[in-house]
Parts: structure tokens; sequence; C-alpha cells
């Protein structure tokens, strides 16, 4: 109709992820969501999302003892060029993955 304007619901991006499990697995999680309060996809997609910020917490971060620490921010201090091994790494770096930019 002219004149009309139809107004849509913003949609939500969702994804599915489908797995193949025995049974007592299957079980087991029920259970858990059970006296998790939770229903089993509640249960499922939460414990999965904090295995995965954990895991890719313990991946993206370094953790150095002090003394490492001080190793390192001493050798950044340095004024030495690099030896050959490290120019070599750094040129095949450069011609695997670009510049930086």
């Amino acid at each position: 109709m002219p004149g009309t304007t139809v107004k849509k619901k913003p949609s939500k991006s969702r994804a599915r992820l489908d797995v193949r499990l025995h049974s007592h697995s299957k079980a087991l999680i029920e259970e858990a969501a059970a006296l998790s309060g939770q229903s089993v996809s509640e249960y499922v997609v939460s414990t999965l999302l904090q295995q995965s910020s954990e895991i890719l917490q313990q991946h993206r971060h370094i953790q150095l003892s002090n003394r490492d620490r001080n190793q390192f921010l001493a050798l950044l201090d340095t004024h030495e060029k690099p030896n050959a091994a490290l120019a070599q790494a750094a040129r095949k770096f450069k011609r695997s993955f670009g510049k930086p930019s």
C-alpha cells in the first residue's frame, strides 16, 4: 500500500551446533544441567563458552616470573644487532606474512 511502512523485527544472528555423543554422556549432561537449574542447551552453551574463554586466555597471555620479566626488559634495552638466525627468521616471517604496517 502506498505510504505504508512495514517495520521488521531486528534479526538476531544465530548459529547452530550439532553434536553426536553416547547416551551415557547425554544422561550425564542432562543431570548436571538439571542440578544447575539450567536447560540442557543453556548448560552446554555456558559450559562451552567458559571453557573456550579459559583456553583462549591461556594461549593469548604469557606469564613470566619476575626473573624472566627482568631479563626480557633488560634485553629490550640493549643496542645489540640481531644475530644471523634472528635476521633470517625475520626475513622468513616477512615473506610469509608481509611487512608489518
